[in-house]
């Protein structure tokens, strides 16, 4: 990789210097990162061996829990092996990665969650067109649209900061390599440079957050003409959305949208979209949504069932194999 810089590793500060909470921040954030990975996990295969789980907003569902598993792994893994650590290094090459793929699934979650929005909206506003508006083609086109959008601002994420030059600091205050921290130690006037990253980073915040504001307002507004079962229904997987756009766009507005100035919170700011938020989609997503929760249900009776067949008649296989033999 180019390498504008004098510089061939950084060394992260982490969320603390302090012996006895860096115990803490592994136990607490592995417990975090595998509870993101199983739940995530958990989905994506309810959702793929599921029949009853065959609609748009289930296949949006589906690239949301992956982009969230991808995204957490991001930066997870690192923090854990760091808490750990004496030294908390990363080459050049890995912190260049990393920006990467934490802005590649980090934009892929903000475009999953406007074609989820698009999805109820055609569906609760446009019903009688919702089957040809929303068929299996449209979704496959959308979603490899947003790979290609969120593929083209890693690009540019990743040509902002290569274009930073180091020549001697290489203390990150962070716990992952991001934009702003590494401006702070870059060896040139980097104003200009965070004023493009607001223009991209925060203009994507931004005006996603407003898109899904008007969408939801406009949802609420038309559920005024449905029946109070259809109302609950549509309240119910909405709420969910809401609470996962507020959750996630909150923070994400708070680090890209301002001038390039820092705050002791920013750091806890991060974790909670980079790690929380990816942590409790899959926990919002199924226990607010029965058809989730019955499909898990079922999906684990089966292979219960299964298993227990098996067991059942592996003995009998066993005996009859043992009488055949005897006979003979």
């Amino acid at each position: 990789m180019w390498q504008n810089s004098n510089v061939t590793e950084f060394i992260l500060l982490g969320l603390t210097q302090d012996p006895l909470r860096q115990k803490m921040v592994f136990l607490i954030f592995l417990i975090f990162y595998v509870g993101t990975v199983v739940g995530n996990t958990l989905v994506i295969v309810t959702i793929k061996s599921s029949r009853t789980l065959e609609s748009p907003m289930y296949y949006f569902l589906f690239y949301l829990s992956f982009a969230d598993s991808c995204y957490s792994t991001c930066t997870a893994p690192k923090l854990i092996e760091d808490a750990l650590s004496a030294k908390k290094v990363i080459s050049y090459n890995e912190c260049m990665t990393q920006i990467f793929a934490l802005h590649l699934f980090g934009c892929m979650e903000i475009f999953v969650l406007i074609l989820m929005a698009a999805d109820r909206y055609v569906a609760i506003c446009k019903p009688l067109h919702y089957p040809r508006i929303m068929r299996s083609q449209v979704c496959l086109i959308l979603i490899v649209l947003a790979w290609i959008g969120s593929f083209m601002h890693s690009i540019a994420q990743i040509i902002l900061a290569l274009r930073l030059p180091f020549c001697g600091p290489n203390l990150i205050d962070h716990y992952c390599c991001d934009l702003q921290p590494l401006f702070k130690i870059a060896c040139t006037d980097t104003y200009l440079l965070n004023l493009l990253l607001v223009t991209n980073s925060g203009a994507i915040c931004l005006v996603s957050l407003t898109i899904l504001t008007i969408s939801y307002i406009v949802i609420l507004h038309s559920l005024r003409n449905h029946s109070a079962e259809g109302r609950k229904k549509a309240l119910s997987t909405c709420t969910s959305h809401i609470i996962v756009v507020v959750l996630f766009f909150g923070p994400c507005i708070f680090i890209y949208t301002r001038p390039p100035t820092t705050f002791p919170m920013d750091k806890m700011v991060t974790v909670f979209y980079t790690i929380g938020t990816p942590f409790l989609n899959p926990l919002i997503y199924t226990l607010r949504n029965a058809e989730v929760k019955n499909a898990m249900r079922n999906l684990w009776q089966v292979k219960t069932t299964s298993e227990n067949r098996r067991r059942v008649e592996s003995p009998i296989s066993c005996l009859y194999t043992y009488d055949m033999t005897t006979s003979l």
